[in-house]
């Protein structure tokens, strides 16, 4: 992209690849009026795409012989469901948990796979509307990685603890999960319950922020790899010359995105996991 007559140099193609379509700048650290437009629109359109997929699968499954389609999602929701039933063994919880925990990872996945698009297509095109519309494309930004926004993996991850709070409630009764909050895990005993409650509280707090960080962070990094890696066509595109950064470019871009199909698949089954242990543990009694 060029801004006002000039290339932007790598750290601006950067910093701009890295901003996001909000509604309004803010300085401040955490602001609530704040809206990253990109996230949500990708979030939701994803989130209905992946909805149709397994609804789709569902209305056209047979008992014959299933087509492939048909089968792959039938090895995924066995899948799920086998992870399910050895994590919450409550199997009423489970006719909830079960599809809760497939819509998460169906979701995350089609979020997490939105980084295999080349960096540039995107945003060139969403410059391109805003330049028909009377915009400056070098104020287009557009980040088309969702789980690449902190706001999008906390959001997730405080869902999961709604959940949670939700099922400890529903098992244990309110005031069962209170007398929880202040016995365990040292023990009823008056003198510790401020202890035992400060206990909880850190356990709630560090298992939801390490939940959503760690998607983020590892989301975050591979979006950034592929910018310094369509950094090295870039390199070549502007100098003509450097032939081995062309190939270099191509190799270490198609490496990097078939490594990245692992990366993202693990990454939507380890929130998926994990969404499932801290349910689970909210059947347990201490």
């Amino acid at each position: 992209m060029a801004a006002e007559g000039h290339e932007l140099s790598a750290g601006d193609y950067i910093v701009h690849h890295l901003t996001f379509w909000q509604n309004q700048k803010s300085k401040a650290v955490v602001d609530f009026s704040v809206f990253n437009y990109d996230s949500i629109i990708f979030s939701i359109l994803l989130g209905v795409i992946g909805c149709f997929f397994l609804w789709r699968a569902a209305r056209t499954a047979t008992s014959g012989v299933p087509g492939r389609f048909q089968a792959f999602v039938e090895i995924l929701v066995e899948l799920v469901e086998t992870q399910a039933k050895g994590i919450v063994h409550n199997a009423q919880s489970r006719k909830l948990v079960a599809p809760l925990a497939l819509t998460v990872f169906v979701w995350i996945f089609l979020l997490n796979a939105m980084d295999l698009l080349p960096v540039d297509l995107l945003p060139f095109i969403w410059g391109r509307i805003v330049e028909a519309t009377g915009g400056h494309a070098e104020h287009a930004y557009l980040r088309s990685v969702p789980t690449a926004d902190l706001s999008v993996t906390m959001g997730l991850s405080l869902g999961v603890l709604l959940v949670c709070l939700v099922y400890n409630i529903k098992i244990k009764g309110a005031g069962g999960w209170l007398h929880e909050l202040f016995t365990a895990p040292f023990g009823n005993h008056f003198l510790l319950w401020p202890f035992n409650f400060l206990m909880q509280m850190i356990e709630f707090v560090a298992k939801t922020v390490s939940h959503g960080m760690r998607l983020f962070g590892n989301m975050y990094a591979g979006e950034l790899i592929f910018l310094l890696i369509a950094l090295m066509g870039g390199a070549f595109s502007l100098t003509g010359t450097g032939i081995g950064l062309a190939i270099g470019h191509i190799i270490a871009g198609s490496a990097w995105a078939i490594f990245h199909i692992l990366i993202i698949t693990l990454q939507a089954f380890v929130f998926m996991m994990l969404a499932l242990v801290y349910i689970g543990q909210a059947h347990d009694a201490h």
